[in-house]
């Protein structure tokens, strides 16, 4: 179990990270057209998971912007932004925002939050994903992870993006 906190109040998630040098635990999401993504789906090129509780909150939306951003810029690399969020949710945001070098996925009948460690336990969040950056190489393996520990403070993007070069 992990501890973060929001608006410095601590919270647990349940369980801690996949390890960097194992292999990411495999995943089923739902798209925003409501088909599924797996992990499968990436085989072959690098992946950004970009994780948060949910795109209609300030800083998990900028996240969302900021890795479409630099996602336009990237070669051979997916980024999925993963959330509880419907997928109807995620859809609206998306076209709103323009949002179209990243694929919006929903957690939300999965255990993604349990298999990556992610989901809060406790307080007010309780069922969401908690924030962090897990990236993986092209065979799926963890080469990058960071919780952010305070909830509404934003990932560290250049440090998830330089283990891409």
């Amino acid at each position: 179990m992990a501890t973060v906190t929001l608006k410095g109040n601590p919270f647990e998630t349940i369980g801690s990270l996949p390890a960097v040098g194992t292999a990411a635990p495999a995943f089923e999401l739902v798209k925003t057209d409501l088909s599924v993504a797996t992990l499968a789906d990436f085989q072959g090129a690098k992946l950004v998971l970009n994780i948060f509780p949910s795109v209609d909150t300030p800083t998990c939306a900028t996240s969302v912007r900021k890795f479409n951003e630099s996602a336009a810029a990237l070669k051979g690399v997916n980024v999925v932004c993963v959330s509880a969020d419907l997928p109807f949710a995620a859809a609206r945001f998306c076209g709103a925002e323009g949002i179209d070098n990243v694929d919006a996925v929903s957690s939300f009948r999965s255990t993604f939050g349990d298999d990556y460690g992610l989901a809060f336990t406790t307080g007010p969040l309780t069922g969401l994903l908690s924030r962090a950056v897990v990236v993986l190489d092209e065979s799926g393996k963890v080469i990058y992870t960071e919780q952010v520990a305070e909830t509404a403070d934003e990932p560290n993007y250049e440090a998830a993006l330089a283990v891409l070069a």
